[in-house]
């Protein structure tokens, strides 16, 4: 079974829209046909984000939260200042928790950070993908 760390903007992004790659993916964790990892930092960013942009979704962000079996990884303070060698300070905690779980995929919507970046995906030994890719690899 594929190993997936889902970042908060693919979880805000699951939350906010009832259709869409980022909730099949979701879904998919529900199923049980993928492991979805996470962190605390990204239900606290996601939690803020919503709150912030679109607090009438909130409660659909604490059902995803409550019901979907999410597999919890928390990096140490020393693997996230390895992780900001090879990455932005605010992504470190991230990329860290991603590698520190040895994920297949990393799946976000940064494409300014993240996606695109072959060093950094050699850094944590998986893919970096949207979760458009993500679905068309698992699908195949």
């Amino acid at each position: 079974m594929k190993r997936l760390f889902i970042d908060s903007s693919v979880l805000f992004s699951a939350a906010y829209s009832p259709r869409g790659n980022a909730r099949n993916i979701i879904l998919m964790a529900a199923r049980k046909e993928l492991t979805a990892v996470i962190s605390k930092l990204v239900i606290d960013e996601t939690s803020r984000n919503m709150l912030g942009k679109a607090p009438e979704k909130v409660h659909l962000l604490e059902t995803i939260i409550d019901n979907i079996p999410f597999e919890f990884t928390r990096p140490t303070k020393r693997e996230v200042l390895a992780a900001a060698k090879h990455a932005e300070l605010k992504d470190a905690p991230i990329v860290a928790a991603a590698k520190r779980a040895k994920v297949d995929l990393l799946v976000t919507l940064d494409k300014k950070l993240l996606l695109g970046k072959p060093k950094l995906a050699k850094y944590i030994r998986a893919e970096i993908v949207s979760p458009k890719e993500a679905v068309k690899l698992l699908e195949s």
